[in-house]
């Protein structure tokens, strides 16, 4: 473990005070005298806000009574606000980051509370689980889900164990899809909108008897690309989306389900390449917009398409075995693969070229008992993971003063991960106002990797088919054992993480907590790491986090106000921070290489605030408001602390959104129904893409405005939209790569946001 920078301290310390001071304030703002003037200038309203139903604590309950900070979104609000993909939902949660990944259009970058993970190469686990139907995706790969046929999708914040399969240390998403109805139900959704957008949607079920119930739902995806690669004139940050999913539900007893599922996903969209922000040195490079590249490794490298196939299936087992007792089993496997031609340098040349493959395998198993008695209610399980990641990518650098020189450094990184966990977490309730949940889990985190790095006189490598290149690199022996460019390593890693929570409910209305809860993500090895150094074969040790919280849900106005509020401070410590740079070889020429490290700890502290308001019967504002202080107390670099020129990277200090929704009876088209108009705005500040400063890539603070007009039928079989996104069209960095000087031509990207889109969509329920 890494020491501490003890000087850093006091610093913690003053930070927890004014969080406890501040939350103190807001908790207790809604019981001081002013409150009633909230009441008096608020417009009247004849009834109570919609209660809202979560499964965050692996059993329903409402909202406002669950003593941890989550937000959901359900299937029909997202449909309401045209959301395209789970990346929408970053805009109007506090404290979080969705974003598709550098160089590629389904895999994720997940940040929330400043914890996260921007790298997808084998082996590095995500510090934020998105979970599908209850099951981990133990890749990123495949992970940026499509919204359709969803039932609600929940962000919970902190870290997470005492109640899901897997250990996630930043916080969890879960995707949740529809349940099959007892009714037969057909649904059919066309859009169609900027850059010659054209999605379709068919869904539904059918009960075959009381006992037997089917459906599905099949999705086709696809727009131009909002730039053109200019040297092969293929599109750019297109869409070409394929994606199926089947359901099956039977009952064969009173009590007893039994759910199988399986679901497929092709994404067949050109490679996306970024956006050069400096200029290269090679003639006829002239600059391109925004969207464009000159990206020419599609044409030259040995991968030329890019191609994302993803599946699974899963069975769940779900017995209620007495009217206190449920038990449930989830067994599922996953698997995806990827072809991601990645052009560094945005250019037609090789002057830094990254053809790349990843597969993924895993299967999970999960037991859990639910128990829910007079005054004790909670759940026990057992989880186990069995995983593989396969990664292989040429690294094809070509210094533009000595282009006759090429260099391919290949890295085949194969890594298995099986862990298992056995986790419980109950609550008592020691009065009617007054309840504790105590909470732990053990976990058994084994990983064992081998990497095969070799760097080849000539472009591409061997692997990829280039049976001349000839092999520059010189074996390496460390007591009888090869490391280079064959490196064979394991680790084992165990912790014991507590979760405990104390929820005071005075009446029905307030709910205030205080928690505390330990996250754990278990050691690894980079792939892209110089194996003849000790230190890079021992691996990274695990990262840890404590979080204390404090926070409040409280229904005021006679349930017309709803607010949730929370205060929290986190001691990140062994921060696992990945990165790369270019090398130059003892004979010439440039090369490679991971720069994966424990940095050292973080301090994170903020504040998290939403309500929800019906204004009058029919105007409701929705707020959203993150507050992050994030900074790390040690980093550690060549044995000198740097912690004061770093920063936590893609953690906003601010983010917040505002959602006015206007809802009121219309007749249209002959018929009459509900008239829906809605309108969002949503801010971030200044954002950095990595733990240093890159003025070039790091994203000044920006407003996105959405808007959408949707028509519903009064018996909810028709529904006609118009979905406007980023309506002044604004121009803002989600990622970059960063590798500038004249051995790799400059090469620095920015890969950007959606640019303005208008969708108009059609949709018949049956």
């Amino acid at each position: 473990m890494t020491v501490r920078n003890a000087s850093a301290r006091p610093d913690s310390v003053r930070r927890w005070r004014q969080a406890l001071f501040l939350g103190t304030i807001l908790v207790a703002t809604p019981l001081v005298p002013s409150a009633p003037a909230l009441a008096q200038t608020a417009p009247a309203v004849s009834g109570p806000l919609e209660e809202i139903v979560v499964t965050a604590r692996r059993r329903e309950e409402s909202l406002q009574d669950v003593p941890v900070a989550v937000t959901t979104f359900s299937g029909e609000t997202l449909d309401l606000r045209g959301d395209p993909d789970i990346t929408a939902i970053s805009q109007i949660t506090p404290n979080m980051t969705l974003e598709a990944s550098r160089g590629t259009n389904s895999t994720l970058t997940a940040f929330i509370r400043g914890v996260g993970q921007q790298d997808p190469v084998a082996g590095f686990e995500g510090g934020v689980g998105i979970y599908l139907d209850d099951v981990y995706l133990n890749r990123p790969q495949g992970a940026l889900l499509d919204i359709y046929d969803v039932e609600r999708i929940e962000v919970l914040r902190g870290p997470q164990g005492t109640l899901y399969g897997r250990n996630t240390i930043g916080g969890a998403v879960k995707y949740v899809t529809k349940r099959l109805g007892t009714e037969p139900s057909l649904r059919v959704r066309g859009s169609y909108g900027s850059y010659n957008q054209f999605d379709a949607v068919v869904s539904g079920s059918l009960p075959v008897s009381d006992k037997f119930r089917i459906g599905g739902a099949v999705a086709r995806l696809t727009r131009d690309g909002f730039g053109t690669n200019l040297t092969t004139g293929d599109e750019n940050y297109d869409k070409d989306v394929t994606a199926a999913r089947l359901s099956l539900e039977v009952e064969p007893t009173e009590g007893l389900l039994i759910r199988v599922s399986g679901d497929v996903t092709q994404d067949d969209s050109n490679p996306r390449q970024g956006y050069r922000v400096l200029p290269s040195v090679l003639p006829g490079v002239v600059p391109a917009g925004r969207y464009d590249t000159r990206a020419g490794v599609t044409r030259l490298g040995p991968i030329g398409d890019n191609e994302v196939y993803a599946q699974g299936g899963q069975i769940t087992v779900e017995w209620e075995a007495t009217d206190n007792l449920t038990f449930k089993s989830i067994t599922a496997a996953r698997s995806d693969e990827s072809d991601a031609p990645i052009d560094f340098d945005s250019t037609a040349a090789r002057t830094f070229d990254v053809p790349a493959i990843y597969e993924n395998e895993q299967f999970s198993q999960e037991f859990q008992g639910n128990f829910d008695f007079d005054r004790l209610r909670g759940v026990v399980g057992f989880y186990y993971l069995d995983a593989n990641a396969f990664n292989a990518f040429d690294a094809i650098i070509t210094n533009p003063a000595t282009p006759a020189v090429n260099i391919a450094s290949f890295t085949l990184g194969d890594v298995d991960t099986q862990a298992w966990a056995v986790f419980g977490e109950a609550t008592f309730d020691i009065t009617d106002q007054l309840a504790l949940t105590l909470g732990g889990r053990y976990t058994e985190d084994e990983r064992s990797a081998r990497v095969y790095r070799e760097n080849f006189l000539g472009a591409p490598s061997r692997y990829f088919g280039n049976a001349s290149a000839v092999s520059i690199t010189a074996p390496v022996v460390v007591n009888g054992v090869q490391v280079v460019p064959n490196f064979v390593g394991e680790r084992t890693d165990t912790a014991f993480n507590p979760r405990a929570i104390l929820a005071w409910q005075p009446t029905d209305e307030y709910n205030f907590y205080v928690s505390y809860a330990e996250g754990f993500k278990g050691g690894l090895f980079d792939p892209r790491g110089n194996f003849a150094n000790a230190t890079i074969r021992e691996g990274v040790e695990p990262e840890t986090v404590e979080t204390y919280e404090i926070g409040a849900k409280l229904r005021l106005l006679d349930g017309r106000l709803q607010t949730n509020i929370a205060v929290f401070t986190s001691d990140y410590a062994d921060v696992q921070i990945p990165g790369s740079v270019t090398v130059t070889l003892p004979g010439g020429g440039t090369s490679f290489q991971g720069t994966l490290t424990n940095a050292g700890a973080a301090e994170i502290s903020g504040l998290e605030f939403e309500a929800t308001a019906a204004l009058t019967d029919e105007l409701t504002a929705i707020m959203a408001l993150g507050y992050l202080d994030a900074e790390y107390t040690e980093f550690v670099v060549n044995g000198v602390n740097v912690a004061s020129q770093r920063d936590v990277q893609n953690t906003p200090d601010w983010t917040g959104s505002g959602t006015l929704n206007y809802t009121t009876d219309i007749t249209a088209f002959g018929q009459t129904g509900s008239l829906s108009l809605i309108g969002t705005g949503s801010y971030r500040s200044k954002t950095q893409q990595f733990e240093f400063a890159i003025p070039l890539l790091d994203q000044d603070a920006y407003w996105l405005f959405d808007a959408s007009i949707v028509w519903t039928s009064e018996d909810d079989r028709y529904r006609i939209g118009l979905h406007g996104k980023n309506l002044t069209d604004r121009r803002y960095i989600t990622s970059g790569y960063n590798f500038p000087g004249a051995a790799t031509d400059n090469s620095v990207l920015a890969f950007y946001g959606n640019p303005r889109t208008v969708t108009a969509t059609v949709e018949f329920r049956f």
